[in-house]
């Protein structure tokens, strides 16, 4: 993969991950789903369509890379997901990091760096 093609993905996963934390955020601001309130306000939430637009923008970038980047070859960092939202709802959400997450962040990182080392 070339450089360009490996800053599409990186992109592609902090725009993933920037949405999630934003869904999250939505999540806790809005009454329980259960109700027509809940979901109208999440659906007229700028934080809920912030993060749509952003899932929305990443899909088409991805699509991109997908024109030049094998799907077996670019879909593995996808995982990056995996370990930046986790490591993100700790430092700016305030949740809690337990030493089994924190183990298994390290051990998909770790799968990361060997399915990415192919050449």
């Amino acid at each position: 993969m070339t450089p360009a093609q490996l800053a599409q993905i990186f992109a592609v996963s902090a725009m993933l991950a920037a949405g999630q934390l934003l869904f999250r955020r939505a999540a806790l601001s809005v009454p329980p789903l259960a109700s027509f309130a809940g979901v109208s306000a999440l659906l007229t939430s700028p934080v809920f369509l912030l993060a749509l637009a952003l899932y929305g923008l990443a899909t088409v970038l991805w699509v991109g890379v997908l024109q030049q980047v094998p799907l077996s070859r670019a879909y593995p960092f996808t995982a990056l997901g995996f370990v930046v939202v986790p490591v993100c709802g700790v430092v700016f959400l305030g949740e809690r990091m337990q030493w089994q997450l924190a183990a298994g962040l390290v051990l998909i990182f770790a799968g990361l760096l060997l399915a990415g080392s192919r050449r």
